[in-house]
């Protein structure tokens, strides 16, 4: 039994590699890197300052001369640049799953990176060619959704994730019950989080100004008045201020934004409150819960910062990868409680 013991470890020990682990990590940061490019250039509207795709003004895209890279070029080149680096560092990661991981799910999740990467390129070029809103905000769910991806191929990619001493063979059926009512919180949040990202990117892509410039109220009420003569008394206010006009849509939008976002701290919360009440005693989930809610703070903030800044370019980019960072904890919230109960299809 002991000998059968020891083998197991070494076979653990084998098949876990920290340069892998490194890499995956290293392509999710690049990830973030790209959704952080991307929200600069839709927040500062130049998504169109290079007219061609996959050329840059008939350049190959790694030709294009640096002296070029000015004005909003500068912010659309680069961003294609980092998306190339994004596919070659997914590629590398797929091949690299295939040749040392003997778990065929975490093979398979490497090849579904590899089409979601590819998929990804092929829509920021449709969004070039085709000028439809619809797939820049297809393209920047998709984003977030690849993001969330790569993050689940690097935790289940740790020694952690292998470790002998979280093989919790007696829980009892409590502690189990606990565990699972843990990782249903934690889904609900991950999945509410995303339909928030993409409400965000909805609004990011109407390439208007805010509907609501006000906060915490709207427009001067809790509630806002969006009959016809209120908007008609709205629109003329912004009109004499050279903004965009506004309809009933963008402003419900915007409060579907901010009433989600509450949601959103009611289940982070809850999340927090149970690991320290029921499993403070697995480490990992407890640190991450405590940054989760951390995060959840710093993006309230900048939420309303993006507002009161009218939406700056670097603000609204900033909750756009706080946003795509909460999303990345939620993944990580559920795989951790999947694991520690037991789920070994990962």
């Amino acid at each position: 039994m002991e000998r059968t013991i020891r083998a197991s470890a070494a076979l653990t020990k084998r098949r876990y590699s920290k340069w892998l682990n490194r890499f995956a990590w290293f392509t999710a940061f690049a990830t973030l890197l790209l959704i952080c490019s991307g929200g600069m250039v839709t927040s500062k509207g130049v998504g169109l300052a290079v007219p061609d795709w996959p050329t840059t003004f008939g350049y190959n895209m790694f030709l294009f001369p640096v002296s070029k890279w000015i004005g909003g070029v500068l912010f659309e080149h680069t961003h294609r640049l980092i998306a190339s680096t994004v596919g070659f560092l997914t590629i590398i990661l797929a091949i690299w799953l295939w040749r040392v991981e003997n778990r065929q799910t975490v093979k398979t999740l490497g090849l579904v990176a590899v089409g979601a990467v590819i998929l990804q390129g092929i829509l920021g070029g449709l969004r070039v060619t085709m000028l439809k809103d619809q797939i820049g905000i297809f393209h920047a769910c998709l984003a977030q959704a690849f993001l969330g991806l790569i993050v689940l191929i690097a935790i289940v990619t740790t020694n952690f994730w292998r470790a002998e001493s979280l093989n919790l063979t007696a829980l009892s059926s409590q502690v189990s019950e606990k565990l699972s009512v843990l990782k249903r919180i934690a889904i609900v949040a991950t999945t509410v989080i995303y339909v928030q990202l993409a409400l965000g990117a909805t609004m990011r892509h109407q390439h208007k100004d805010l509907a609501i410039l006000d906060f915490p109220t709207a427009n001067g009420a809790w509630i806002p008045d969006t009959s016809a003569d209120a908007l008609t008394r709205i629109n003329a206010w912004r009109d004499a201020r050279a903004l965009s006009d506004v309809d009933a849509f963008q402003i419900w939008l915007q409060m579907t934004h901010r009433l989600v976002a509450v949601v959103i701290g009611v289940a982070v919360i809850a999340f927090c409150t149970r690991v320290l009440r029921d499993a403070g005693t697995v480490g990992a989930l407890r640190r991450l819960s405590i940054l989760w809610l951390a995060l959840f703070f710093v993006q309230f903030t900048l939420g309303a910062w993006t507002i009161w800044s009218n939406k700056a370019a670097d603000v609204a980019t900033t909750h756009v990868a706080v946003g795509a960072i909460m999303l990345s904890f939620g993944i990580g919230a559920w795989a951790i409680c999947s694991r520690v109960l037991q789920d070994q299809s990962l």
